[in-house]
């Protein structure tokens, strides 16, 4: 993609943008401005990271007003493009794309494993890329994993492959992003509070699918309903009719055993479809199942998720704070096999907590309600569960340790985002981390 002497203008002052305008600037951009409508004085101190790769800034209110000589706009993904900013930019009839596509632009030769879905992005990337690399083919992680894929391009190395987790905000502004291998982990309502309804949520996730030929493989857990034209593989940790099911801790290739699952270092079906479905992508590159096992068994799950914390007086701490929707929720709670003794509830996302009340009813013995949410979620449960509000989450914590008895785990499973209390979901586990380190 050469860019020589053309305006480019990039929408959002993160790690992306960031990214998208030193790619700009290495492919032969004429002038590279970032723009973001967010607080001035907070970015100030990033006008003069963006100085020294050669890109001007403009930032707050005056990021609002369009310059009339742009020739393409970059959009971050934490940008909606109906924003204010977004919008500006839109109507001045310039194209307008995001990162994800721009990276794609750049290099469309390396072949692209893209994952998406409403849980278990993270960790089946991050296990595809850990694979690819143990069988020995040169492959990365990227995308909304952490290193923005335009990074990625930038930095020029000849990958095998780049495996790229997208979220629906990314797949909004692809037009031929084409991964040569995508995978639909599962869908769930989460994120209503930037799209007005769940059909809208579904649409953009589902453009990942929508540039594949018959060439390419679309890996998808079964029952979930796509149209692709791409050869399909399923699997599910819960059903047989997949091509990829597991059985008393097995994971089969239809009828052939392939990974002893209960020998890694993972737990719980919802990662046992994780590693299926890094399984199935690795072999579509024309990997044999056997040559994965190493690498999967001594795989550690990215923090956050389902992770052991501490026992402390034979009862089990796990924080499960990267569960930020219902659909992990849930997931984690089938996940358990001893009885649970929820922490749950942060920021108010617009979600109905009354979906998952058969589950919580089985398998939670107390529930621990805090956040934004901890009163809504107090009536819906309370008729299911002993439920209690508390304050903030160490007293939540206090007051689960007080209530466990031996053989029982707490689980710290948010079911939201932590925005009301925290920075980020990672925050928020270190804070639980704390917590239960006080306890000893």
């Amino acid at each position: 993609m050469n860019l020589s002497g053309q305006n480019i203008a990039i929408l959002g002052a993160g790690t992306s943008g960031f990214a998208a305008a030193e790619l700009a600037r290495s492919r032969g951009a004429g002038m590279v401005r970032v723009y973001d409508s967010g607080d001035a004085e907070k970015l100030a101190p990033r006008k003069s990271v963006f100085a020294e790769i050669g890109v001007d800034s403009v930032f707050g209110e005056a990021a609002l007003s369009a310059p009339a000589n742009t020739d393409l706009t970059i959009i971050s993904p934490g940008i909606d493009a109906g924003w204010p900013i977004g919008k500006a930019f839109a109507d001045t009839g310039v194209p307008l794309i995001g990162e994800i596509e721009f990276a794609w632009q750049c290099n469309p030769d390396t072949p692209v494993i893209a994952i998406t879905g409403t849980n278990g992005k993270t960790t089946t990337t991050e296990l595809t890329a850990d694979i690819l690399n143990g069988v020995g083919l040169k492959a990365v992680a990227a995308g909304n994993v952490g290193t923005a894929y335009a990074e990625v391009v930038l930095s020029g190395v000849d990958y095998d492959a780049i495996v790229v987790e997208v979220s629906s905000f990314q797949l909004e502004t692809i037009a031929t992003f084409r991964p040569s291998v995508a995978l639909w982990m599962n869908f769930a309502a989460d994120h209503m509070d930037r799209y007005t309804a769940l059909e809208d949520y579904r649409n953009a996730k589902l453009r990942i699918f929508e540039n594949q030929t018959a060439d390419d493989f679309a890996i998808v857990k079964s029952g979930e309903v796509i149209e692709t034209v791409a050869q399909k593989i399923t699997f599910s940790g819960f059903s047989d009719d997949a091509d990829l099911t597991l059985n008393d801790g097995t994971i089969f290739y239809h009828a052939d055993s392939i990974l002893e699952f209960r020998s890694t270092r993972l737990n719980g079906k919802h990662n046992a479809e994780n590693v299926m479905a890094a399984m199935a992508a690795v072999q579509c590159r024309g990997i044999e199942y056997g040559a994965m096992e190493e690498t999967i068994r001594s795989f550690q799950a990215p923090p956050h998720r389902c992770e052991i914390v501490a026992t402390v007086a034979d009862v089990t701490f796990v924080n499960d704070s990267k569960a930020t929707n219902l659909h992990a929720l849930e997931s984690s709670l089938r996940g358990q096999e001893a009885p649970v003794i929820l922490i749950v509830g942060g920021k108010d996302k617009g979600l109905d907590y009354n979906e998952i009340t058969p589950i919580v009813g089985d398998a939670t013995t107390r529930i621990f309600c805090i956040g934004e949410m901890r009163e809504r979620i107090f009536e819906a449960w309370k008729d299911v569960a002993a439920c209690e509000i508390s304050d903030s989450l160490e007293s939540a914590v206090n007051s689960a340790a007080s209530a466990a008895t031996k053989g029982q785990t707490v689980l710290f499973s948010p079911g939201t985002s932590s925005f009301d209390m925290f920075s980020s979901y990672g925050e928020r586990g270190e804070a639980f981390r704390a917590a239960v380190n006080h306890l000893n």
